[in-house]
């Protein structure tokens, strides 16, 4: 690799051949349209001098004569005064604009087939080659400008500048976030906690929920020593899939994405477990929602392993068609690994009906038969799947069983949700009928807040604007006294429970001392490890009760297990059946995690004994199926 003051020198060569020069933030700039190829363009600068944020159509003529200082522009410049006019220009004095700001730096002019073109001096194409001109004013220089703009915003340009600023600047790689390990009291559960460190040391996500769990295992380790070889067996996944994802766009690029599928446990039966598309999604990610759902598969009635996975495709701004390219090409790799006695994948962040459906579709294709849909038999690709309505009542109804041990109940309480997905939207429309006051939703951008809080009709309207995936703000068009929180989190508005739905470690250390502070006193986890370790800290000593996503999920594994049971036809069940069936089984969750803590030592009033209960009841579970099945 060439060093640094190599590359200066270059940059200046190649800057005084294309005659390149660095416009400044918030200057104007003359763009002339004409018939043909503007005869000025070939020798001049795509960019200007340095000037004030706006420059006046009187000085902007004095700052363009001292851009032409060199002799032969001059020249260029006598002659084209000489030329008589044939036809007078029409000029337009456009904008500056910040995103513009990379496209001309990273831009030179040039000569192809005789014509001035505007190049990328990173993969040296010219903007006509990247988009057709309908107008056919090929040598029009705002033409070629906006051609270029479109071309250096496509993702493998943006790559090729960032590697390239990478070795000319040096910058330095990004660095791992941190662990946080806790103190455990004894050495065992220590020695397993190091082990996984060692051998996972940047699996952030997974090393903390393992961290949670052994945490909870340690009085179980300290009363049988033989459960400690049974964890070591346990944290290390059985199968971890990663395989590469080609598809092409609407505009015929081809894209690469990664694909994870982690089969975490089948000792209690065969895997089930979402799939995510989102760009954070990374093996880490992964191993932490397998082992998260093998837990919650354990602490069910039913006997499931756990799986998970997804992309880091990103399905926000694609098109149909987009999709489900990628689908099939995901299906591609992945159907290997399925099957309705092996591993069978179901909804999670930007999966639903529709991605699942194209999912099904390729994997029928390929396997050949139609074996045990993904979601439930005729179901999950009509868009009637009861999953995702289960899991978010459940969680209304967690809440009612707490309070009722509290001999309280949801009337009158002001509940903050935080996302707007599935989830949080079923929350929230159970919330309704409880008499409980919810305040807010959120999304990647922010968070609304409606202190008169949200009924029925406000209710139809969230959900008329995510179905057409406009921004929570629209909701201000005619709700004017509510307000939305740029780059804000719910959790500093005054609460007694808290509904966090949107993803893992939402919640982090000052957001559980807002949370404290507003008055919180029940968290009821709809998202996966919402609560970082520090968070969890602070909760504890401030005696805020924690009902974790490991018991509240258990609705959504119940009715999505019913789904492939093709004994239930959960399509003739009543609302009141579906309630009571979800209902019944949260009890019993909750029961078995409060008998599973008061065995080990751990008072029903304790705000961490749902918390312990679920992780010992699940490993319990577990651990008897592999002693029973041997070294698996």
């Amino acid at each position: 690799m060439m060093n640094s003051a190599m590359d200066e020198i270059n940059l200046l060569r190649q800057a005084q051949r294309h005659q390149l020069v660095v416009r400044s933030m918030g200057e104007e700039i003359d763009l002339e349209i004409g018939p043909g190829d503007d005869p000025s363009f070939t020798a001049a600068a795509l960019v200007g001098v340095t000037g004030a944020d706006s420059v006046g159509p009187d000085e902007h003529e004095d700052q363009k004569n001292l851009l032409l200082s060199s002799s032969e522009v001059e020249q260029q410049d006598i002659e084209m005064n000489a030329m008589p006019q044939l036809k007078k220009k029409k000029k337009v004095v456009k904008k500056w604009r910040e995103e513009w700001a990379d496209t001309y730096k990273w831009a030179y002019v040039a000569e192809h087939d005789n014509t001035s073109r505007i190049f990328c001096s990173v993969c040296k194409e010219y903007g006509r080659k990247h988009r057709r001109n309908p107008y056919g004013n090929e040598g029009s220089r705002n033409m070629q400008m906006s051609a270029l703009e479109e071309h250096n915003n496509s993702l493998l340009h943006k790559e090729a500048v960032r590697l390239q600023m990478a070795s000319k600047e040096k910058v330095q790689p990004v660095v791992e976030a941190p662990i946080y390990v806790k103190a455990l009291l004894s050495k065992t559960a220590g020695s397993i906690l190091e082990s996984v460190l060692k051998r996972d040391p940047h699996e952030v996500e997974f090393v903390q929920s393992v961290q949670e769990v052994v945490h909870s295992l340690e009085p179980v380790l300290a009363k049988n020593s033989q459960y400690m070889h049974i964890l070591e067996r346990m944290l290390e996944p059985e199968r971890c899939v990663v395989f590469r994802v080609p598809w092409v766009d609407d505009r015929g690029e081809m894209h690469v994405n990664r694909g994870f599928r982690v089969q975490f446990s089948q000792v209690l039966g065969p895997c089930r477990g979402g799939l995510r598309f989102h760009p954070s999604m990374n093996l880490s990610i992964s191993k932490f929602l397998a082992f998260e759902q093998t837990l919650k598969n354990a602490l069910s009635m039913y006997k499931l392993g756990g799986a998970g996975g997804g992309s880091d495709f990103d399905p926000k701004g694609k098109s149909e068609s987009e999709i489900m390219r990628f689908c099939q090409s995901f299906m591609d790799e992945l159907y290997r690994y399925l099957g309705p006695d092996q591993d069978l994948p179901a909804e999670d962040i930007g999966v639903g009906p529709r991605e699942m459906g194209y999912l099904f579709g390729q994997y029928k294709r390929l396997s050949g038969h139609f074996q045990g849909s993904f979601t439930g038999p005729k179901i999950f690709w009509s868009g009637s799947s009861l999953r995702t309505e289960a899991t978010g009542y459940g969680l209304v109804f967690f809440a009612r069983l707490i309070l009722a041990e509290m001999n309280k109940e949801l009337k009158g309480l002001r509940c903050s949700v935080s996302g707007s997905g599935k989830i949080a939207m079923q929350v929230l429309e159970k919330l309704l009928p409880c008499g409980a006051i919810p305040i807010t939703l959120s999304d990647s951008k922010g968070y609304l807040l409606d202190e008169e809080g949200f009924d029925y009709v406000k209710f139809s309207l969230l959900r008329d604007i995510k179905v057409q995936q406009r921004s929570l703000r629209d909701y201000l068009k005619s709700y004017p006294r509510a307000k939305y929180v740029e780059d804000g989190k719910p959790w500093t508005e005054r609460c007694d429970l808290a509904f966090p739905c949107a993803s893992q470690n939402e919640i982090d250390q000052s957001d559980a001392l807002s949370l404290v502070t507003s008055g919180c006193r029940i968290i009821i986890e709809g998202a996966n490890m919402p609560c970082t370790p520090q968070a969890v800290d602070v909760l504890r000593k401030a005696k805020v009760l924690i009902a974790p996503a490991k018991i509240t999920g258990a609705g959504g594994v119940a009715v999505g297990e019913l789904e492939l049971n093709h004994e239930y036809n959960l399509m003739q069940w009543s609302v009141e059946d579906f309630e009571n069936k979800i209902h019944d089984t949260m009890k019993q969750t909750y029961e078995r995690s409060i008998k599973a803590a008061c065995e080990y030592g751990m008072l029903k009033e304790n705000p961490e004994a749902l918390v312990h209960g679920a992780n010992i009841s699940a490993f319990l579970n577990l651990a008897q199926a592999m002693i029973d099945q041997g070294c698996v």
